[in-house]
């Protein structure tokens, strides 16, 4: 399988505490990569220095088999890299529309707001049916001419992945996708990320372990600023390092990550 994206060596240091260790991760193209571990971990931190958030102190970063500089978030569009926030991020004051419109102005020559107030007619059209075909595949089209503030929180999460997914990017990194979501909101999104991975590569960041499970190709787990385990989820799952970082201790031989008992 070839490697879309691979980060060797990171290293992120603030004011002389060291947030990240010599981390690595690859993703192979139409994968679902998981990034698990507790709270502090550092995962957060890797998805702000894979999108230009957090300047690293050392490592290597390559796109497409070739070693790049570190992206600077107005270079992600261009790099094909689209990331979804813990929050939702919403603009308060435009549509849900108008607010995926804005995720694809990294594809207009005018920009959002020239074609928002009618300056390129050609343009704003375009740009609506860019916005509507990410909205129907975010499941968010009933949804085009409300206001943030009329949206459930849920479908709030629903037209952010629009704003990434109208980039058409190669890689979508979702922070926290199920976090603030139900059972049946949880298991719709599974399905709806199986279906992304068509298309896309994906990177999930996520605290909710049998959601990464379900959805996920391989995992990597991060303790301390560290990787201490990757693989497929069942195998992790497993692995004494694991267990340690989740349940504080070394020797819990009999128990299983994510199984419920």
């Amino acid at each position: 399988m070839s490697e879309l994206l691979k980060v060797e060596g990171l290293s992120v240091t603030f004011g002389g505490l060291k947030a990240l260790n010599d981390v690595y991760i690859d993703l192979h193209k139409n994968e679902v990569l998981g990034l698990i571990g507790p709270n502090g971990a550092g995962k957060t931190t890797l998805f702000n220095a894979i999108s230009g958030l957090v300047p690293p102190s050392s490592g290597k970063f390559s796109l497409d088999g070739k070693n790049s500089d570190w992206p600077k978030t107005h270079q992600l569009a261009k790099l094909g890299i689209a990331r979804t926030l813990q929050g939702v991020g919403l603009f308060s004051g435009l549509t849900a529309l108008e607010n995926v419109m804005v995720g694809a102005e990294a594809h207009a020559s005018n920009g959002f707001f020239a074609d928002l107030f009618g300056t390129s007619g050609k343009s704003e059209a375009k740009l609506k049916a860019r916005a509507h075909k990410a909205l129907a595949w975010a499941g968010a089209t009933a949804f085009a001419e409300k206001l943030p503030s009329q949206l459930t929180y849920p479908d709030s999460k629903r037209v952010a992945l629009a704003r990434a997914l109208v980039l058409e990017p190669k890689i979508l990194l979702l922070d926290e996708p199920a976090a603030g979501l139900g059972h049946d909101e949880i298991e719709k999104l599974a399905n709806l990320i199986s279906q992304l991975k068509e298309f896309y590569s994906i990177i999930v960041v996520e605290h909710n372990v049998e959601f990464v499970n379900k959805i996920s190709d391989r995992v990597y787990v991060l303790n301390f600023g560290e990787v201490i385990a990757s693989g497929p989820f069942e195998k992790v799952r497993q692995d004494p390092a694991v267990l340690a970082a989740y349940l504080g201790t070394s020797i819990a031989a009999d128990a299983k990550l994510g199984t419920g008992n």
